[in-house]
């Protein structure tokens, strides 16, 4: 996929550069932290792949995969905030260097930017799709964060939760290629499902590193979900199948009376015990699955290709 979007993120990149730009010397400086520090450009570059798919010629989605990008980054700098994150991206977190109001404020400077390009792009039917995914994305982190320290958190629910805070906008950023290509809604549902999809595999994985990776692999402290009290998928799992003694020490470390080293190490031994991970990861292949399966019936190409690698990539990847 970098491959196949590389000219095109080229434009993608330089929009978003102009864009993170104001007279105000913060702004650029604390964007450019995070936005210059690495990251994959995941979602832009699907916006980019659905349209090669469906061999759209023109150049209207490069300020939409940027819209997306900074609607993707506005929500990174406002978690980083309410997770009290020191890490992202494998340096320190924004709201470290700048502070935590900064970073809020910042965000919201990024998503009016996202809503700007949105507007210029003049499609009532593109600015539904992503207004819609921002507010469903908004919901997804507040049910996560009434979620957090709740041990009783079950599967079905995390699912809900993971399918609007991450999958919503993985769907819209393929969608809106649908509509710039001015293609049928059968083809916008089909994309959407491959996103959609994708975002819940790409979490799900994101969740088995977080208990099986080093730091400097991930980007992050091992075991951060873990000292914020998150139940994801993982822990959920293995609270289920533990006997009594387990589910007390669940109990305490989620609500945040059990959380030094050696609890990290014994959750992670709980979570090995119970082939949490492994089947974290399994739950993760599912929905591949179901991402590959929504684009089968489209014409062989090298963006199917690409598209089919990039969701190979999110449930294999170690970091």
């Amino acid at each position: 996929m970098l491959s196949l979007t590389a000219d095109g993120m080229g434009g993608v990149n330089q929009i978003i550069l102009d864009r993170m730009q104001s007279k105000i010397p913060l702004i650029p400086a604390l964007a450019g932290h995070l936005i210059a520090g690495g990251g994959k450009r995941m979602r832009p570059m699907l916006t980019l792949a659905s349209a090669a798919l469906l061999e759209y010629e023109g150049v209207r989605h490069h300020k939409l995969a940027a819209a997306v990008e900074f609607i993707h980054t506005a929500t990174l700098l406002h978690d980083d905030v309410v997770d009290r994150s020191d890490m992202r991206r494998g340096k320190q977190a924004a709201n470290v260097v700048f502070g935590n109001p900064a970073a809020v404020l910042v965000g919201d400077f990024l998503f009016s930017r996202s809503f700007e390009l949105m507007v210029e792009d003049g499609s009532l039917k593109v600015l539904k799709i992503l207004s819609s995914a921002s507010a469903i994305i908004a919901e997804g982190e507040v049910d996560q964060l009434t979620a957090q320290r709740q041990v009783e958190t079950g599967e079905e629910r995390y699912l809900h939760i993971v399918g609007a805070k991450t999958a919503a906008l993985f769907a819209a950023a393929c969608r809106i290629a649908a509509v710039v290509a001015e293609r049928d809604p059968k083809v916008e549902q089909a994309l959407d499902d491959y996103g959609r999809n994708l975002g819940i595999a790409f979490q799900l994985a994101d969740d088995a590193i977080d208990y099986d990776s080093e730091v400097g692999e991930s980007g992050k402290d091992k075991g951060d979900d873990f000292r914020d009290g998150k139940m994801t998928l993982p822990v959920i799992l293995a609270y289920a199948r533990g006997n009594e003694a387990e589910r007390s020490f669940w109990q305490e470390a989620i609500r945040g009376r059990s959380v030094d080293d050696d609890d990290l190490a014994h959750a992670i031994a709980l979570i090995a015990r119970h082939d949490a991970v492994r089947d974290t990861r399994e739950r993760a292949r599912h929905f591949a699955n179901r991402a590959i399966d929504a684009i089968s019936g489209f014409p062989v190409n090298a963006a199917r290709d690409a598209m089919i690698e990039a969701v190979q990539f999110a449930v294999s990847r170690r970091f």
